[in-house]
């Protein structure tokens, strides 16, 4: 079911960007795959969108980075600290099955509870208008 799932929400993604205008670009020196390799794998990558699998244990920060504007999906319950340039600190639980919008957004992340963070973040290169 959760395949199937992923399955229509990427086809759905990749419907629907094909109208869509330049929005916010992660330069090379905030990409978060290249910043933690460790932690991210691209699945997909075109001109429309960028698809990661992200893992974070128990435990583990991740360096300041930067995402463009997408939808994550979170297949594992788990508790993040995510802290911002300025210095402005949220926590967060997710609920596996959770589903997303994120905005643009440079952050840092630290896994703040006992379970592994596991998700799928579809990055967008072009938003709509």
């Amino acid at each position: 079911m959760k395949k199937s799932f992923i399955s229509g929400l990427l086809f759905g993604v990749a419907l629907t960007t094909g109208a869509f205008v330049l929005s916010s670009e992660v330069t090379t020196s905030m990409d978060p795959v290249k910043i933690s390799p460790q932690y991210y794998k691209v699945l997909l990558e075109n001109d429309q969108v960028r698809v990661l699998e992200y893992r974070l244990k128990p435990g583990e920060k991740e360096a300041m980075h930067s995402h463009p504007a997408g939808i994550v999906y979170t297949f594992s319950d788990g508790r993040m600290k995510t802290m911002t340039p300025n210095g402005e600190s949220h926590e967060a639980e997710r609920k596996g099955g959770e589903v997303i919008w994120r905005d643009p957004i440079t952050h840092a992340a630290e896994n703040t509870g006992t379970t592994e963070i596991h998700v799928l973040a579809v990055e967008m290169k072009k938003l709509c208008n």
